[in-house]
């Protein structure tokens, strides 16, 4: 069992910057993919970026750019720097990881870009 808690998120203005953190702990040794996603009216759950175990990166275009994931393998420990923040990236920002017939997901964090 692997459990994932996110951190980092908060209201944010327009241009502005944040670094999301997620924290896994548990049977985290078969991780092999973690990644984001974020949920929103406008964004259903929609893919933001994914790191692999050998730091193959993997983003959307929206997030091509302006948003940098990165990982520390040692303890799977996952962040996405997010620059140059939109209104539109407003979501419910989740990290999720794979491992061998699983998929984690953790509970979210909350990302607001307004002035």
């Amino acid at each position: 069992q692997v459990r994932l808690v996110e951190s980092g998120g908060g209201l944010v203005q327009p241009g502005g910057s944040l670094r999301l953190t997620c924290a896994a702990s548990g049977d985290i040794l078969g991780i092999s993919v973690t990644g984001w996603r974020r949920l929103s009216p406008q964004h259903q759950r929609a893919f933001v970026a994914s790191i692999s175990s050998d730091g193959a990166a993997n983003y959307s275009s929206s997030a091509k750019g302006r948003f940098t994931v990165s990982r520390d393998n040692a303890n799977v420990t996952t962040f996405l720097q997010m620059d140059s923040l939109k209104p539109d990236d407003s979501a419910l920002y989740f990290c999720y990881a794979i491992a061998p017939g699983q998929m984690y997901w953790g509970p979210g964090t909350q990302v607001t870009v307004s002035s």
